[in-house]
């Protein structure tokens, strides 16, 4: 407990504010000793012939010395025991202590790098327990944040009562706060891979920022500002929407990734299902501000939570805090990590480049890329319109209150467990078993569970359009809402792990990506949804939301079986045998 606390904002603090008397690290310690193999370097190092180092006498070390200008592939399977997928045996890493080597650099450089292949500071090796509690941490603040984004639908008459706004306009509450948190990962998330910085220092200060954001929010005397203030809590909740799966990436292998991915992604599905029944029985008895009330209750205990035991868990920053204490405990300017190496020269033009420009030139650039980015927003823009076309079948057509309707949401949940179950089998009883035998399958298997899958939004779609009427029982257009539900939950959780397998390098930036598009698409679909029901009615304007939805099922079973070809031809994306 000590260590997560230690690594957590607080104990930051903590060590800054007395000077690292508190929460020291194991090298600040009484006793520490740097392993045999670092002080067998450090001596060779100051042998006469270092200044050689890079000449022709040490021949036999040249393979072993990266310089700094081969960047962090030079050494990312040393640094990232469980990057190589073949070489990826977490299990018997644990039980072997195995003294790492510490590389060397041409320029006389010592590469800081993890002390034994269990290494208590690798999150690789973090206990299940650790990993679970950090992994429910990130799930809990996803979910408040997603929770956030619908529980304002159930105060839209308040609004419109006080503020005396349109049906079209009150709606700018909520997609507004969607476009927040789909601008806010294109800053926030190139932000959280800079090693020097981290991602703790980003999702504290911008979940601070949400809390604060959500006081006025709910005590604001104008429209006006009400939208503006909407449009800042998402922006600064987002970290977690893009940042949130490569905090859990951090620390898990690839085989456990899917598991643990599931949870992070049920979180942000099942968050703006909930939200209108969360405050869809409050909001008719206690005002319309009372839906804002809630999520300043629901945030500001996750972000004490957060404060206090959400480590860091980036492994390029946990590296370079280790470097920058070496080199103040030994006086020793040689203790350098890879980052620091790899960012020497490294311009801010540079860094804008890779983190905003190279995924948008891979979106255009890249079939495959397009493709996911088109389709995860035409889904993402659907599953939003609902927000707006159930009022205009449960109440309207089966006589329900808005807390009846909030109940209705509960079919997204059902569906969300429907589908974790069924991706969850895949994965136990198929892809691990098959991966143990033959070794890892090219990453289009990864698409497998998503070809049948794929009709399901459009059947799910067209069930709800054509059963949504008071002579057919409640019962049958909810059906089809969790049809819908339970198959793009799978659909996505293949693409969200297809991405990172195919461009590693580039993998969170796509997810920012990725994440502006859908959340552009959805801003939008929740201003058009009530033109759109209102002229064509819930039929015929549900029936063109699945009839756009046929476009995921060619781009999916094209993407099975020529993404191999597609990856061939990019020069963003690995192929299998990079692995």
């Amino acid at each position: 407990m000590e260590a997560i606390i230690r690594e957590a904002p607080l104990g930051q603090i903590v060590r800054y504010l007395t000077k690292n008397k508190y929460f020291q690290y194991p090298e600040e310690k009484p006793g520490f000793e740097l392993p045999e193999t670092w002080i067998k370097i450090m001596q060779e190092l100051d042998a006469p012939h270092k200044p050689n180092v890079s000449g022709a006498e040490n021949e036999g070390e040249k393979s072993e010395e990266p310089s700094s200008s081969q960047g962090s592939d030079a050494i990312s399977h040393t640094s990232t025991l469980n990057e190589d997928p073949e070489a990826n045996n977490q299990d018997l890493e644990k039980i072997k202590s195995i003294p790492i080597t510490p590389k060397k650099t041409k320029n006389g450089a010592i590469l800081v790098d993890w002390y034994y292949t269990d290494d208590a500071e690798n999150p690789h090796n973090w206990s299940n327990l650790k990993r679970a509690l950090i992994a429910t941490i990130i799930c809990l603040y996803t979910f408040v944040v997603y929770t956030t984004s619908a529980i304002y639908t159930a105060s839209e008459a308040g609004i419109m009562a006080e503020f005396g706004v349109g049906e079209v306009v009150v709606t700018l509450g909520l997609s507004l706060y969607v476009l927040g948190y789909g601008t806010g990962p294109l800053i926030f998330s190139p932000l959280s891979e800079i090693p020097i910085i981290g991602r703790n220092p980003v999702y504290i200060i911008t979940m601070f920022l949400f809390v604060i954001i959500s006081i006025p929010t709910a005590l604001v005397k104008n429209f006006p500002g009400l939208m503006v203030l909407r449009f800042l809590q998402g922006f600064f909740g987002s970290p977690c929407l893009a940042s949130g799966g490569a905090s859990i990436g951090d620390m898990y292998s690839f085989n456990a990734l899917p598991y643990a991915m599931m949870a992070w992604v049920a979180a942000a599905y099942c968050g703006p299902a909930l939200g209108p029944l969360l405050s869809g029985f409050a909001v008719p008895v206690e005002g319309w501000r009372w839906s804002l009330y809630e999520s300043i209750w629901a945030s500001a205990p996750v972000f004490i939570v957060m404060l206090i035991f959400l480590p860091e868990t980036s492994t390029p920053t946990i590296l370079l805090r280790r470097a920058q204490r070496l080199r103040k405990i030994y006086n020793e300017k040689r203790f350098m990590s890879q980052s620091e190496i790899d960012q020497q020269h490294m311009k801010v033009s540079d860094i804008v480049v890779d983190a905003l420009i190279k995924p948008m030139e891979i979106t255009i650039k890249d079939p495959a890329v397009l493709f996911v980015q088109i389709y995860t927003a035409i889904i993402y823009g659907i599953y939003y319109s609902f927000f707006e076309v159930f009022p205009l079948v449960y109440p309207v057509d089966y006589g329900m209150n808005l807390g009846q309707v909030g109940l209705v949401f509960l079919c997204i949940m059902v569906s969300c467990i429907i589908g974790v179950g069924g991706y969850w089998a895949y994965l136990y009883y198929w892809m691990n078993p098959r991966i143990a035998r033959l070794g890892w399958p090219v990453q289009e298997s990864r698409l497998l569970p998503a070809l049948p899958t794929s009709f399901g939004p459009t059947i799910g779609l067209f069930l709800f359009a054509w059963t949504a009427r008071a002579s057919i029982h409640w019962i049958a257009p909810t059906i089809g809402i969790t049809i819908y539900g339970a198959t793009v939950f799978v659909v996505m959780q293949c693409i969200f792990v297809y991405i990172p397998l195919s461009y590693p390098k580039y993998a969170a930036s796509l997810f920012a990506a990725n994440d502006f598009f859908r959340s552009a698409l959805a801003c939008g679909s929740v201003l058009f949804a009530h033109p759109l029901f209102g002229n064509l009615g819930v039929a015929k304007g549900t029936s063109l939301l699945g009839g756009l939805s046929v476009i995921g099922i060619i781009g999916i079973w094209l993407l099975y079986f020529y993404g191999a070809k597609l990856r061939s031809m990019s020069k963003f994306a690995v192929s299998e045998e990079e692995y």
